[in-house]
Order: C-alpha cells, then structure tokens, then sequence
C-alpha cells in the first residue's frame, strides 16, 4: 500500500475535495447507501472496512493520519445526523481512547494526526482527557463554533517536548 495517508472514519469522505485521492486510504465500520430526507443520496463506501479501535496496519505506516470520529450518542437509529456522522456506543470512552492509541500506533515518528470534533453532546475537553498526547495548536469552526480540529504531532518519545527540549 503506497498511500501515506489514512482516513480510519471517513464517512461520506465529505471534507475531502478529492473523494477518490489515491493518497489517502479511506476505511469505515459501515458500507451503506442512503436516500436522505433532501433527496441526496449518501453514500459511505471506503477502501477498507474496518474498525478505528482496531486497524489492519503496521507500526509508524502512515505520515498523516486524519480522525474525525462519530460524535453522537443521541441519535435515534435512523435519524439523518446518525446516517450521515455515525453514531459512538455507549462504551465511547474507552473506543475513543483506542482509537486514539490506535491512530497514534499507526502515525510515523514525525508524522500528523488531524483530530476533528464537533462538541455539540460530549465536550471536547473529555475526549482531549482520552489521550496523553497534547495537541500543538487547534481551530475551532462551524456557525456555532461546536466544531473543534486538533493538529498532534508524533515525537520520538511520543510525550509533550518541555521548553527545556526545545
């Protein structure tokens, strides 16, 4: 596999302006097709399926790792958020904080994780508390500003450099 690049939650790959980027390898739990209440279809059809918590890849495979996970808990089952953004179980800590650790096993030294969430039921400050790993800058967007992305970087030691590292 050449791509450097993985999307281990990629939905309908919405935020991409390449849906089909051969740079990117595009994996989700879910292969699904749906009509929403617009008249849009979705479609949600990654290279790979696959699980977040539990990635088919080698140690340090990837430069850039994007993880824009589910991040709703109350959504009915065939509500259009749920369709559109998935849905986290009720165990989402601990499946957030694998794939965290997962997203991190897979990223080479040196290399980014881009960390999106839209903290509209779990604030971002809990699903920051899931990792050791401190991001270095974030952005947060969206008209209610809810939406919080998140730049980390693998070091060597895979901890925070002090100022006295630097």
């Amino acid at each position: 596999m050449k791509a450097k690049v993985l999307d281990p939650c990629c939905g309908s790959r919405m935020m991409y302006f390449d849906r089909q980027n051969s740079n990117v390898v595009f994996g989700d739990i879910r292969t699904e097709s749906h009509i929403l209440c617009d008249g849009r279809t979705l479609e949600v059809s990654p290279d790979i399926k696959m699980d977040f918590r539990e990635m088919p890849f080698t140690d340090g495979q990837f430069n850039l790792v994007v993880f824009d996970p589910p991040h709703l808990i109350k959504a009915g089952p065939l509500s259009w958020l749920a369709l559109k953004y998935g849905k986290l179980h009720e165990n989402w800590r601990d499946d957030l904080r694998k794939g965290f650790e997962e997203c991190f096993r897979v990223l080479a030294t040196g290399g980014v994780l881009i960390f999106k969430w839209n903290e509209t039921q779990i604030k971002v400050s809990e699903i920051l508390n899931l990792t050791d790993q401190k991001p270095i800058f974030g952005h947060i967007s969206g008209k209610r500003a809810n939406t919080h992305w998140f730049t980390f970087m693998k070091l060597e030691n895979f901890k925070e450099e002090t100022p006295n590292d630097i």
